[in-house]
């Protein structure tokens, strides 16, 4: 049997982006129909939200459903206005995925509260970090965008994200994140060669959020704090999971952020 060639430039199918618009499975049609604010909150902090969930009114906006079970997005009024918030997985595919469903309800100006490695052990655990980049080495983005370098948040959130931080006096660096889908294969190598591009962070989602946001004309920001350690001679977890009160700003942060948006 004769063995069939791939055309010219497409030796490497993740760069074989295509821009239509339409897919075989379209997100609206999984997600159908709900009444939900604008205004939404990416959450990775799980414990976060059960204390949310807890202590405010929250109510279940709509209901997914996934292999590994269901998952919600939530809804509560925050100084009289509605806000949407959902915890996304981890991992770029999945996070990607439940973005497109909640675009595809309604929800149009996000932002993001999540935490990272360093790749600069300067940065404590717990400093925020505000990405203006990310560094596209996951395989996500390349489905939403052009083969490239990096995505870029929405300027808007950006700007969004620097006032309320100013605001509350919070301290925090500004720097591109570096986006990979294999943590277990961040090599010494990769990690200067990050370093000197002038990446502070490294995370697996923040790529394929703006890469998403960018294709469907939605606004996204992301916030992040600094947890482990993978910029010094080994590596160091730094309790990173552990900084419950900075995870817990970071959200309220992502709020009043989203909601001036």
């Amino acid at each position: 049997m004769r063995r069939r060639e791939p055309p010219p430039g497409a030796l490497y199918p993740i760069l074989e982006f295509d821009p239509s618009p339409t897919a075989i499975i379209d997100p609206g049609s999984v997600a159908g129909q709900a009444d939900v604010p604008p205004h939404c909150v990416v959450c990775f902090f799980r414990e976060v939200l059960d204390k949310v969930i807890a202590e405010h009114s929250v109510r279940t906006a709509w209901e997914g459903r996934w292999e590994d079970g269901r998952w919600r997005l939530y809804e509560m009024d925050h100084a009289g206005r509605r806000v949407a918030f959902f915890h996304p997985g981890v991992g770029a595919p999945a996070a990607a995925g439940k973005l497109e469903e909640v675009i595809s309800l309604g929800c149009t100006t996000f932002i993001a509260a999540g935490g990272s490695g360093v790749l600069e052990s300067s940065l404590s655990v717990g400093h925020v970090i505000l990405p203006y980049q990310a560094v596209r080495e996951e395989g996500t983005s390349y489905h939403y965008l052009p083969p490239g370098r990096a995505a870029e948040p929405s300027p808007r959130a950006l700007a969004a994200l620097e006032s309320v931080l100013i605001r509350h006096g919070q301290s925090y660096a500004v720097g591109k994140t570096w986006t990979t889908d294999a943590p277990y294969r961040e090599t010494s190598a990769k990690v200067a060669r990050r370093r000197a591009e002038g990446c502070l962070a490294v995370e697996m989602e923040a790529a394929a959020f703006f890469a998403v946001a960018a294709f469907r004309g939605v606004t996204f920001g992301q916030l992040l704090y600094a947890g482990d350690d993978v910029g010094g001679e080994a590596w160091d977890p730094r309790a990173w999971d552990l900084q419950a009160s900075v995870r817990e700003r970071l959200f309220w942060y992502a709020v009043e952020a989203c909601l001036t948006l």
